[in-house]
C-alpha cells in the first residue's frame, strides 16, 4: 500500500463526516461570507481547533481576494496549500546518523505506545537496521509480555526486567548493551502516565537523564504517542509532557478510529512539534512516516 493510500485508509471514518462536509462545501456555489462561516464551522467540528480554524479561514479569505479566485474548486486547492504551510515539510525520520540511535516513546496510558514501539521497530528492521527494543513499562507485566511477543514477530532483540523493577536501571543496562552489540537503533517503551502526575513525570525525566549519561546526545528523539480519538486533549498532553522532557516529534495513533482527522493540523499549529508518524491500522505495517502534503490531499480528497 502506498503512503497516499495509507492516509486515505486512515481517514476512512472521517470521510463520512468531516471530509464529506468539506467536499460538499467546495462542490459548487458562490464564495461569499456564508461560505467562509460554514468552512470555519466544519474545521472546528473536525478538531482543527478554534484558533487554527480562524487562522486558516482568514488566510484563505485574504489569498482568494488577492488572487481574485471565483470558483470554490480553485479555493479548495488553495486551502490545501495553506494546510501544508501550517504543517511544514515532511521529515526524514528513518535515516539516523548516530549509532546507536536512541528513540524514547512517552505518553499516557492507552495511547498505543507499546504497539507503536513494535511498529517502529518493524519499520527500521525492514530498512536493514539492527534494532533493540526496551520494555520500559515495568509497572505492567502485560506490557512486557506484549512487547516480547512483538519482538519475536519482528525479529528484533528485547531487553526487559521483572515487573515492578526500576525502569531507570533497565535503561542504564540497555544503553550499555546497545553499545556492546553495535546496535543501530534503540527504541524504548515507557510506562503510561497521566500528564498531570508530578512524581511519574519526574521519573520519566530521570530515565531521560540516565540515557544521556550513557550515550552522548541521547535520546536522539523523544516521540510523544498521542491517541487521535482524544481530540483536543492530545494538545494538552503534549504541552505537559514537553515540560518534563523535550518532545521533538509525535506519533499520532488510531487515526483510523476518529471521524475528526483535523486534529493533526491543530497539534502542529499550536505546538510547533512535527507529527513524525501516523498509525493507520492494527498491522505492523500500519505506521506511516508523516507527509503533510499527502495527508492534506487525503483530507481534502484532491
Amino acid at each position: 500500500m502506498s503512503l497516499m493510500d495509507q492516509f486515505k485508509s486512515g481517514l476512512a471514518r472521517s470521510r463520512d463526516g468531516f471530509i464529506g462536509r468539506l467536499g460538499g462545501l467546495f462542490s459548487g456555489g458562490d464564495i461569499d461570507q456564508e461560505f467562509y462561516d460554514e468552512l470555519e464551522e466544519i474545521l472546528v467540528s473536525g478538531d482543527v481547533g478554534v484558533q487554527t480554524s480562524i487562522k486558516l479561514v482568514e488566510r484563505l479569505q485574504d489569498e482568494i481576494k488577492g488572487r481574485k479566485i471565483k470558483e470554490r474548486e480553485e479555493a479548495k486547492n488553495l486551502l490545501l496549500e495553506l494546510i501544508v504551510q501550517i504543517m511544514g515539510s515532511a521529515e526524514i525520520t528513518n535515516e539516523p546518523d548516530q549509532k546507536p540511535y536512541v528513540i524514547l516513546l512517552v505518553g499516557v496510558n492507552g495511547s498505543g505506545k507499546t504497539t507503536s514501539a513494535a511498529k517502529l521497530a518493524s519499520l527500521y528492521k525492514r530498512s536493514g537496521k539492527e534494532v533493540l527494543l526496551i520494555a520500559g513499562d515495568t509497572y505492567r507485566a502485560a506490557a512486557i509480555e506484549q512487547l516480547e511477543i512483538w519482538s519475536e514477530r519482528t525479529g528484533v532483540d528485547l531487553m526487559k526486567s521483572q515487573a515492578g523493577s526500576d525502569p531507570s536501571a533497565l535503561f542504564f543496562d540497555a544503553m550499555n548493551a546497545a553499545k556492546a552489540r553495535n546496535v543501530d537503533v534503540v527504541i524504548g517503551d515507557t510506562a503510561g502516565r497521566l500528564h498531570s502526575r508530578y512524581n511519574l513525570m519526574e521519573e520519566l525525566n530521570k530515565i531521560y537523564r540516565v540515557i544521556g549519561r550513557n550515550i552522548d546526545e541521547a535520546p536522539h528523539r523523544v516521540l510523544l504517542v498521542v491517541d487521535a480519538t482524544t481530540g483536543q486533549n492530545a494538545v494538552a498532553q503534549a504541552k505537559k509532557f514537553n515540560q518534563s522532557v523535550p518532545i521533538d516529534g509525535l506519533i499520532l495513533t488510531k487515526l483510523d478510529g476518529t471521524a475528526r482527522g483535523g486534529i493533526v493540523i491543530n497539534i502542529q499549529d499550536e505546538l510547533d512539534i512535527p507529527v513524525s508518524y501516523v498509525g493507520t491500522g492494527e498491522k505492523l505495517e500500519d505506521l506511516a512516516p508523516f507527509d503533510p502534503e499527502y495527508f492534506a490531499r487525503a483530507l481534502l480528497e484532491i
